[in-house]
Formats: C-alpha cells, sequence, structure tokens
C-alpha cells in the first residue's frame, strides 16, 4: 500500500467498489480499505456444511440485454463474466398466506405480470394495469434510474405513501396484500414507506428477474478484477478508524494497526453515523449532526439457512414471500415474542450442478435490534472473534426452533429433508456488514418528510463523499446508481453518464 492516492475509499461494499472503478477508469489512483477478511458488504457470500449462501443478494432484477443495471454493469466491465440463471417468467416472486391456499405470482415483464395476476383477479384487469403504469411513471421521473442526467425529483412523488398508493389502486384487500406482498424488499412501513422505494424496488424485478449462480460474491470477485485492471487497489484487514481533518479538508486516514494514507479525496462506505464520527463530530454543523443522529435505521433480520440431504427437497426458481395473515402484510415487523415471525422470505441458490435439486434454502424474517440486547456490546467477525456465550446460542437455537414451525406449516415435511441449520442475527448484520445496528437497508425513508431521510453524498468537509445504502436507495441498483452520485461530485454527472451511455448503447 502507497503513502498518498488521488482517492481512498472506506469500505468495499458495492457503493466503494463501483466508485473505485469509475475513478479508477478516470485515470485517478484508487485504493480501496475492507476491515474484514471477505470484501463486498451485502454482496458476501460464506459455506455451511460445503453449501453456499448469500449474505445479502438473493437475486437481482433489470439484466436483461439493454435494462438499466444490465447498461451500468457493461460499462464497469463485469456484465459478460456473470454467471446467471433467469428466475420462473411466470412467477419470480410468489406471495402467499396462511390463511389461503392460493399462490399468487408475481410475473417478468409488465403485461405479463398482468396476465398472470388477472388470472386470480379477473375483475381486477384494468387496475393491475394502473398499477403497472403508476410504476413506470415513478421510476421515469428519476433520471440516472434510466441513465440520464437532465431532470429533477417531483418532490410531489418523493411525498407519496406506498400503502396508500397500492390501496387507491384497487378496493379488492387480497389483491393491495398481493401487490405489497414484496415490501420485504425494503421493510415496509404503513404511514412511512415511500411509493417511489416501492417502485423503484419492484420494476427491476417485474424487467426481469435473475439469480447469481454460486451466490453473489462473483460480482465482487469481477469488480476487484476490474479495478485491478484499471489500475486501482484493494486492502482487507484494514479498518480505518479517525479522518485527519485541516483547513475543512479531510488529508489522510487512520487505521485500527496504525497506518495512515494520505488521499486528494475520501469516499466513505462505511455507515453515515460512524463516518460523522471517524471525521470528528465538530467538523460538521451540528444541525446536520443531529439530524444524521436522528435517523432510524430500518429493521433488522434473523435468517436460518437450511442445507438440504442430496435429492430430497426440488429447486424451486422463484422466491416466497409468505404471510401468516394477509391483513398484515404491513405490520409484519411489529411483533411480540409470541406472534414472532409474522412473515418470511424464503430462497434459494441456483447451483451449477443440477436444476431439480436443491442444495440448501435461505429464509429470512424480520427482528428488531433491541431483541439482542444481551449481547450488544460483543462482537465476532472471523477478523476479529470473540464468543458472545452460551446465551447467546441459546437464544439463537430457541428462535431457530420457532421459526422452523412456522416454515413446516408453509413447507410440510421439509424438516426431513434437513442436514443441517445455521443462523444469523442482527449482530452478524451488525458485524459484518457494517449497518447501523444490522439493518437491512439504511436509514427508514419517511413518505411524511422525506427530506429529513435525504442524505447528500458531498459532506461540508470538502473532499469527503458519501456512498453505500443509506445515501440514495439500498439494493444493487440502488447502490450502483448512489455510487454513479458520488464519482458525479468528482468528475461531472453529465460527463459519467454519457461516457456509461457510449460505452452501453
Amino acid at each position: 500500500m502507497k503513502k498518498e492516492y488521488d482517492v481512498v475509499i472506506i469500505g468495499s461494499g458495492l457503493g466503494g467498489l463501483v466508485s473505485a472503478i469509475i475513478l479508477a477508469k478516470e485515470g485517478y489512483s484508487v485504493c480501496v480499505l475492507e476491515k474484514n477478511n471477505q470484501f463486498g458488504g451485502n454482496l458476501q457470500t460464506f459455506v455451511r456444511d460445503k453449501t453456499i449462501f448469500d449474505t445479502g443478494i438473493h437475486y437481482i432484477g433489470g439484466l436483461s440485454e439493454g435494462q438499466n443495471l444490465y447498461r451500468y454493469f457493461k460499462y464497469l466491465g463485469i456484465m459478460d463474466d456473470l454467471n446467471l440463471k433467469k428466475m420462473d417468467e411466470d412467477g419470480f416472486d410468489v406471495i402467499s398466506f396462511e390463511d389461503d391456499v392460493v399462490e399468487y405470482p408475481h410475473a417478468q415483464g409488465y403485461d405479463n405480470f398482468t396476465n398472470q395476476l388477472g388470472k386470480y383477479f379477473p375483475d381486477e384487469i384494468e387496475n393491475i394495469e394502473n398499477y403497472c403504469k403508476k410504476i413506470i411513471e415513478t421510476c421515469d421521473t428519476f433520471p440516472l434510474y434510466n441513465l440520464k442526467f437532465e431532470g429533477e425529483y417531483d418532490s410531489n412523488i418523493l411525498s407519496l405513501n406506498a400503502k396508500k398508493e397500492i390501496d387507491e389502486a384497487t378496493d379488492n384487500s387480497k389483491l393491495r396484500a398481493v401487490l405489497a406482498g414484496t415490501n420485504f424488499l425494503y421493510a415496509g412501513i404503513a404511514e412511512k414507506s415511500p411509493f417511489y422505494v416501492h417502485a423503484l424496488s419492484v420494476n427491476s424485478y417485474i424487467q426481469s428477474s435473475w439469480r447469481c449462480i454460486n451466490g453473489g460474491s462473483q460480482i465482487t470477485k469481477q469488480l476487484i478484477k476490474q479495478l485491478k485492471i484499471n489500475g486501482g487497489e484493494v486492502y482487507k484487514y484494514k479498518e480505518a478508524i479517525k479522518f485527519e481533518v485541516e483547513d475543512n479538508k479531510v488529508t489522510s486516514v487512520k487505521m485500527k494497526d496504525g497506518t495512515e494514507v494520505f488521499g486528494t479525496h475520501f469516499i466513505s462506505n462505511v455507515d453515515p453515523k460512524a463516518t460523522l464520527k471517524m471525521a470528528g463530530i465538530d467538523k460538521f454543523r451540528k444541525a446536520y449532526y443531529n439530524r444524521i443522529q436522528s435517523l432510524e435505521g430500518g429493521i433488522s433480520a434473523f435468517s436460518l439457512y437450511l442445507v438440504f440431504k442430496p435429492e430430497s427437497f426440488k429447486y424451486l426458481n422463484h422466491n416466497y414471500y409468505h404471510f401468516k395473515d394477509s391483513n398484515e402484510v404491513w405490520t409484519a415487523h411489529d411483533y411480540t415474542e409470541e406472534t414472532w415471525p409474522k412473515a418470511f422470505m424464503a430462497s434459494m441458490n441456483a447451483s451449477k450442478k443440477m436444476d431439480q435439486w436443491a442444495d440448501g434454502m435461505t429464509f429470512i424474517t424480520y427482528m428488531k435490534f433491541d431483541d439482542l440486547k444481551p449481547w450488544v456490546e460483543t462482537v465476532n467477525t472471523t477478523a476479529e472473534k470473540e464468543d458472545r456465550g452460551e446465551s447467546y446460542e441459546e437464544f439463537k437455537n430457541r428462535k431457530a426452533e420457532r421459526f422452523l414451525q412456522e416454515i413446516e406449516l408453509k413447507f410440510p415435511g421439509i424438516r426431513d429433508c434437513i442436514k443441517s441449520v445455521h443462523t444469523s442475527s442482527p449482530l452478524s448484520y451488525r458485524d459484518y456488514i457494517g449497518g447501523h445496528n444490522g439493518n437491512m437497508y439504511g436509514y427508514e425513508k419517511d413518505s411524511n418528510n422525506p427530506m429529513k431521510t435525504f442524505i447528500a453524498s458531498k459532506t461540508k468537509l470538502d473532499n469527503l463523499y458519501l456512498t453505500g445504502q443509506s445515501i440514495n436507495m439500498h439494493g444493487v441498483l440502488g447502490v450502483t446508481i448512489g455510487a454513479v452520485v458520488s464519482c458525479s461530485e468528482i468528475i461531472g454527472k453529465e460527463y459519467l453518464v454519457n461516457k456509461i451511455n457510449e460505452a452501453t448503447l
């Protein structure tokens, strides 16, 4: 590692790596620092019982030729080397309810989406079409989502509430639940979640939905490969702990191991609250600091990773969003000890080996960080191991058993197929991914006060920028666009968008 770079990036999540490639392609000397053993943040995979599991990327949208994420990935140089499997065209996501035997598909392509749902709601076809139009119109108001540099967000769009807009689309309560059924993608909250977050989240999946064969970490590998081709560098076990600041500029970043790196520009791909602390809270206006501190992290998750016995459980080329009660699609995060879990998302990895049988399956449900209060002071990663103790293991085992009982109601006989069960809690997400209190998707967006939850990528320090899932939007597409926004502050938006379009049109 050299002593000085043009750009120093803290954190090797998707936002950090995309920013690094964009700037390295422009001739900047770039260095990425990662505190953990594995690069990639939410793109990380891990292996249990010789079975690959994804940490956060269970499927990706918008990757068919000419679609938005395809074009961003093409510009980054990674598209042609990704190993992908297209999900079921007639139902990549399936919404199901314990109080209803019917399974409702979300299909790829807007006409197909309407046709497939129309089979279950024949009187609602016009309403479904209008809902689709509203999604597309909303997405069209975001320039970078469509690789344009002109145009401003319509502030009225930011204030629309997701639940309200879906409820206005139809009077049919079951269809409302089905249309809102994937709100796990953004941890939907009835009174807060904006409609644009819903629209941007579901639109790219309706365009096209894909699984990464053998996991999403291949995206990280390809990004790092392209970064190195363009002269960039990336280092692990480098935990940044402090920014040195002089004359309203960051001069260097100090690491836990005592090393120090100087730079001209600094991009932080770590949580904004942590970033402000690293720079020193006195370096920012009090109102700005207080606003960032007051942001509420979204809810976290508890996950079960099931390894199956060979040839025991059929591979499913779609995800499930399953709810105990179709009336509780917006309140699944609001549980008690007795009612948990109210809902879950079920997904599986696509494997190279065969299509017929599944190696394993991931089940994710909401969990509040406060449920983990007794173990909050512990930290456990590959780089920094600490035993959280027997009580923590007992807690996880108890929750795993309770969760499995719910899963069995949806998938009778699944327990007989299981070879081993593995878990992760909000503490795992906090320690490995770095999100505030282990939140899944950054900070909660609020349709009632959109600007309160807006975090600009440029900070008040002249050369410090923010990127990652807490800035702009979460998800693979959202974070990629967020990195383009961050880099635009350094090299100019019109110039950069033109470059991406020239490379992909």
